[in-house]
């Protein structure tokens, strides 16, 4: 598991776009800026002013050109994913603030895509595929809790390694999330 201590990380990966970005490269791979431009509909100057927010934060990195032509400007994620929580930042009462605007806007995030794809679920693009919904309570210290998220970490991991992208198989991209968390029934 990936631990950040620098707040500049978190902050800039939870900006809409730069999420979005984020993600395009983590789905794609390397990418022209361009390519990511079209794909995001946002205009180039807007994508290079932000992939340099995230290459500061050791998010993103430029890359030759693999066709060698210097005049355009190619980027790849530096590091695969983040995990960290708003508690990480509790000794600085000004980190801790915007962690928890972080937090606050990656979950605003994780609802609009489960809502946007209940609205497309009737589409045929969406038709084939099933959305997982996972419910589960039980009982755990915080040490065990940790150990979860650990262990959930891995299995995507090793599930995502084990899936052969060149056998044929249509496929869309999807998105997993899940928050463990104390509550009262």
């Amino acid at each position: 598991m990936l631990l950040v201590e620098d707040i500049s990380v978190i902050t800039a990966v939870h900006h809409p776009l730069r999420r979005r970005m984020h993600d395009y490269l983590l789905l794609y791979g390397t990418s022209q800026v361009t390519t990511l431009a079209r794909a995001l509909d946002t205009q180039v100057g807007s994508i290079s002013h932000h992939l340099r927010m995230l290459e500061r934060a050791g998010l993103v990195e430029r890359v030759e050109d693999p066709h060698g032509d210097r005049r355009t400007s190619w980027w790849k994620l530096a590091r695969r994913g983040i995990t960290w929580s708003a508690d990480d930042f509790a000794d600085s009462p000004a980190d801790a603030l915007l962690a928890r605007e972080a937090q606050r806007q990656g979950i605003r995030m994780q609802i609009d895509r489960l809502q946007r794809w209940h609205r497309h679920h009737g589409d045929p693009a969406y038709s084939a595929y099933d959305a997982s919904n996972t419910e589960w309570t039980a009982w755990a210290s915080p040490d065990e809790l940790r150990e979860l998220s650990e262990r959930i970490v891995t299995t995507l991991r090793e599930w995502q390694a084990s899936i052969d992208l060149e056998d044929g198989r249509e496929r869309t991209p999807v998105f997993f999330f899940a928050h463990a968390f104390p509550t009262e029934p």
